[in-house]
């Protein structure tokens, strides 16, 4: 069966600006910005109040479309996290026999990995501009 109109909305941080353009969703907020196509899926996403609320909409769905309704907002709930209070990654080292080597390069915008199940030649990981690499012991922190 369906269900003629499922809608749900969410409340906007203060400090988090929030755009909707043909569900794209962009977040700016005091740790950056990050944007967000929402295209596959069959919703209507619209700011009220505002833009202090955002609502999303799902016409004539079908159970599908009604669970991409709290998937999308739970989405971009964790757009606002990290526009906000940012997330933290660990990366250990974990090794049997060949000792892992690991080196942050070029101004913090690379990871070298050296001696890889025993390889002779390293490998080059490229990161974010806004990422922070720390290398402590085993473990590569992503900050």
């Amino acid at each position: 069966m369906k269900t003629i109109l499922a809608s749900e909305t969410m409340d906007v941080p203060e400090e988090v600006t929030l755009k909707v353009d043909a569900k794209v969703v962009t977040v700016e907020g005091p740790r950056g910005k990050l944007t967000r196509s929402f295209k596959h899926l069959n919703l209507d996403f619209q700011l009220i109040e505002d833009g202090k609320k955002l609502k999303v909409d799902a016409w004539f769905g079908t159970r599908r479309t009604m669970a991409a309704i709290r998937t999308a907002i739970s989405h971009v709930q964790n757009l606002i996290t990290g526009v906000t209070k940012g997330y933290r990654y660990k990366m250990r080292f974990v090794y049997a026999h060949f000792p892992i080597n690991a080196s942050i390069t070029n101004e913090n915008t690379a990871i070298e990995i050296r001696n890889f199940l025993g390889e002779k030649k390293g490998g080059t990981l490229g990161v974010i501009s806004s990422v922070n690499l720390l290398v402590i012991l085993d473990n590569l922190l992503f900050l």
